[in-house]
């Protein structure tokens, strides 16, 4: 009897510990925390909502998306390594902001601080006007702020975003002057547009979505048209070679182990590869990437070079 009781309870721990090992190695098990580094209503939370709805799908858990924002996403990015590495909080990560910010001044993160696990999708920048603007294409404005330098003015996304590269680029391809007017963000540098407070706007693409025929696309900088704008051209095909915008990602806490890593890069991928989603996030505008955590490393230095090398054309000196 003695024995057969010894059995039993040796055979229920070593099912407890199966069980338990299984329950362990299970990820997700709990729902996950998605920190969005910026307000609500923006392209960053828009993405997201669009990737909860197919969370759950491919995880068997929900994601709860909160926000965290101020200082363009610093005060987000600084407190990321504080937060517990074991996956279940995740939060947005943008580029050029996490590039750019750390150069200009100390934000309490370096860039190499981050782990980025992938890069998602990015909204390319794209050159807009009010439907009453005298610019019609793009070789109009090109035409006129060769006469007139200075006078073209563009509205952005605040300073030093992907918006003001965009426009020091264009700038240093057209062979132009142009003034940029940084906006706390990007439906006030819209509604400047709009109300013509400025001659044009270096915006997001997703940004003329909503604004039916009171904005004008002159171009976009995206490899290909955009299913969304299909009859506006590209910089490339008007011979600028002029491709971004802002990148957006995930990102963990940097005690968060390689496995870890891995299995929310895998799950965003899979969300990625979703018809659903794609079909969202082509018909709002964004180009979709599929930056996994294994080329992280390469795709973000050539980001950085990249970046580090535009940064001059915004008096941003490389430390």
């Amino acid at each position: 009897m003695r024995t057969t009781l010894v059995k039993l309870a040796a055979g229920l721990a070593l099912g407890a510990a199966i069980t338990t090992s299984a329950f362990a190695d299970k990820f997700p098990s709990k729902p996950i925390t998605y920190i969005i580094p910026f307000n609500a209503g923006g392209e960053s939370d828009i993405s997201a909502r669009f990737q909860q709805s197919a969370w759950e799908k491919y995880s068997g858990q929900p994601v709860v998306i909160t926000y965290q924002a101020g200082a363009g996403g610093a005060q987000a990015w600084s407190q990321l390594n504080s937060i517990a590495g074991d996956g279940y909080t995740i939060m947005g990560i943008n580029l050029p902001h996490t590039v750019l910010q750390p150069m200009m001044k100390d934000v309490g993160y370096k860039t190499d601080d981050l782990t980025p696990v992938n890069y998602f999708h990015y909204t390319p920048n794209a050159i807009f006007v009010a439907k009453d603007s005298q610019f019609k294409t793009l070789k109009d404005l090109v035409e006129f702020a060769k006469a007139n330098p200075g006078a073209v003015t563009f509205a952005g996304s605040g300073s030093n975003s992907a918006n003001h590269l965009a426009q020091a680029q264009f700038d240093k391809l057209a062979g132009i002057k142009t003034t940029y007017i940084p906006f706390s963000g990007t439906g006030p540098s819209v509604t400047a547009v709009l109300g013509m407070q400025t001659m044009a706007g270096f915006n997001y693409a997703p940004s003329g979505l909503n604004q039916g025929d009171a904005m004008r696309m002159l171009a976009v900088a995206a490899e290909e048209r955009l299913p969304a704008f299909p009859d506006v051209p590209t910089f490339k095909e008007l011979g600028y070679d002029l491709v971004g915008g802002a990148y957006r990602g995930l990102a963990v806490p940097k005690s968060a182990s390689e496995e870890t890593r891995k299995n929310i890069s895998e799950l965003i991928s899979k969300i990625n590869a979703d018809p659903d989603f794609r079909k969202k996030m082509e018909a709002g505008g964004f180009v979709l990437t599929d930056i996994p955590y294994d080329k992280m490393q390469s795709f973000v230095e050539k980001k950085k070079a990249e970046y580090e090398d535009a940064a001059g054309l915004l008096g941003i000196k490389k430390k």
